[in-house]
C-alpha cells in the first residue's frame, strides 16, 4: 500500500540547525557536566574522541541517506539493505533511545529553570510546549529551530569563555586517565554527538539529500566537537576536573559563572534544552511513522493530516517522553540512552557495509560501537536487553 511523501522542505541551512539544535543542549549543559563529576581527568581526551566516532557513524548514516532519502532512518536502511528483523531492530533501539533522550532533555529544562516546583511536572509540561510546536509543521519548527540554536551557541560561548578568562587550567593527572575512566567516558558522551541523526531520519523531507545530508553532517560534527571541547575546557578551568559532579545534586553549569553571565547562561541552556527536545520528537515522529508504513506499528501512525504533518506519530512520540520523565533522574535515562544508540549505530554501519563493504569509515564505526557498548552499567544492559526483547516479541506475534 503506498503513503502520502512528505513535502521537501529543507535544505543545507535548515539541516545544520536541525543537526546542531539536536545536539547542542543536554551533551553540553548535562553530560559533559555528568561525565566529568564521573570520570574528571579523562573527559579531556573523551570529548573529541566521542566526536571522531559520531563523524565515523555520521559518515555511514549519510552515504545510507543518500541511498535511501525516505523517513526512518536506520529503521528504514535496515529493512532496505539487511532485511526485516534488523530493520525492525533499530527501528524499536531508536525509540528506546532517542524517548530516553527526550526526556533528559525535558528534565534538564527543568533542572536549569531552578523553579520551586516538582521538576517532572516542569518536564511535562516543557514536552506538551514542543510537541504543540512540531505540531505546527517543519517550516515553523525550523525557524523556532534557528533562534534556539542562536541563544544556545552564545550560552555556550559565555560559559566558556568566562571560565577560561576568569580562572586556572588545573593541572591533568595522567594516573587518572585509565581504560576503567576513559572508555566509558567515551561511550557515555558518543550520545552527545548523535543529534546529527535528526538530519537523516528527515532525509524525505530534506532537497537533494545525497548531496545535503553528507555536508550536514560534517558541519554538525565539526561545530559540535569544537564547542564541547571549549565547555569541557571552560567548566574545568571554573570548576576544577570534576566541575560537573554537582548536576546530580541539582547544581548546574551556571553556578560556576560570575554576575550576570550566570542569568544568561541558564537562558541559554533552557533553550538548548527545549531545541533537544524539539528534535528528538520530531525525529521520533518520523520513526513512528515510518514503522506505522510498514505495519511493524499500528498503520495509523502513517496518516497525514491536510498540510502533511503527521500528527498522530508526534502525539505518539511525545506521550512516552512525558512518561519517563516521571523518573526524575537525569544520568540513568542518559546510559540508557547510550547503549541503545550505539547498539542502533551498529546497525547502521552494518547496512553501509552491506552496500560497500571497502568503507572504511563503516568498519571503524562498527568496531567502535560494539567495543564502547560493553562499557555501558551492567543494569543498563540487563535493562535494554529486556526490552529489545519484549519489541522483537511484539514484532513476532503482531501485523497490524
Amino acid at each position: 500500500m503506498s503513503h502520502p511523501a512528505l513535502k521537501r522542505e529543507m535544505g543545507l541551512g535548515g539541516a545544520i540547525v536541525t543537526g546542531l539544535g539536536s545536539i547542542l543542549g543536554t551533551g553540553a549543559f548535562v553530560a559533559i557536566g555528568v561525565a566529568s563529576g564521573n570520570w574528571g581527568d579523562a573527559v579531556l581526551l573523551a570529548v573529541p574522541l566521542a566526536g571522531l566516532v559520531a563523524m565515523f557513524n555520521g559518515l555511514s548514516s549519510a552515504h545510507l541517506a543518500g541511498r535511501f532519502p525516505v523517513a526512518g532512518g536506520t529503521y528504514e536502511y535496515g529493512y532496505q539493505a539487511l532485511g526485516p528483523f534488523w530493520g525492525f531492530t533499530a527501528g524499536w533501539l531508536f525509540l528506546l533511545a532517542k524517548t530516553a533522550s527526550a526526556a533528559s532533555a525535558a528534565l534538564g529544562v527543568a533542572l536549569y529553570l531552578g523553579i520551586d516546583l516538582d521538576r517532572r511536572f516542569i518536564a511535562i509540561g516543557s514536552v506538551v510546549v514542543v510537541t504543540v510546536l512540531v505540531l505546527a509543521g517543519l517550516r515553523r519548527t525550523t525557524v523556532v529551530n534557528l533562534a534556539l540554536v542562536v541563544l544556545t551557541i552564545t550560552a555556550l560561548l559565555t560559559f566558556s569563555l568566562s571560565g577560561l578568562a576568569g580562572s586556572t587550567m588545573p593541572p591533568i593527572d595522567p594516573g587518572a586517565i585509565d581504560a576503567g575512566s576513559f572508555l566509558p567516558a567515551i561511550a557515555f558522551l558518543f550520545v552527545a554527538y548523535t543529534g546529527y541523526g535528526r538530519i537523516a531520519t528527515l532525509g524525505e523531507e530534506v532537497h537533494r539529500p545525497g548531496h545535503t545530508i553528507p555536508r550536514a553532517v560534517l558541519v554538525t560534527l565539526a561545530v559540535a566537537i569544537v564547542i564541547y571541547g571549549l565547555v569541557e575546557l571552560g567548566g574545568r578551568s571554573a570548576g576544577g576536573s570534576n566541575w560537573g559532579a554537582g548536576l546530580i545534586e541539582g547544581e548546574t553549569p551556571a553556578d560556576l559563572v560570575p554576575g550576570p553571565w550566570s542569568t544568561m547562561v541558564s537562558i541559554g541552556a533552557v533553550t538548548a534544552m527545549l531545541g533537544v527536545l524539539l528534535n528528538l520528537v520530531l525525529g521520533l515522529s518520523r520513526v513512528w511513522l515510518a514503522m506505522g508504513r510498514r505495519l511493524d506499528m499500528p498503520q495509523g501512525l502513517a496518516r497525514l493530516d491536510a498540510r502533511s504533518v503527521p500528527v498522530t506519530a508526534i502525539v505518539t512520540s511525545a506521550v512516552p517522553v512525558a512518561g519517563l520523565t516521571l523518573l526524575g533522574d537525569i544520568s540513568l535515562a542518559w546510559s540508557f540512552s547510550a547503549f541503545s544508540v550505539l547498539l542502533y549505530y551498529g546497525i547502521t554501519n552494518l547496512a553501509a557495509l552491506r552496500l560497500d563493504r571497502r568503507r572504511l569509515t563503516g568498519w571503524l564505526g562498527l568496531a567502535s560501537c560494539l567495543f564502547l557498548s560493553f562499557f555501558v552499567p551492567i543494569e543498563v544492559w540487563l535493562t535494554g536487553a529486556g526490552l529489545i526483547a519484549i519489541g522483537l516479541l511484539w514484532k513476532s506475534q503482531h501485523r497490524v
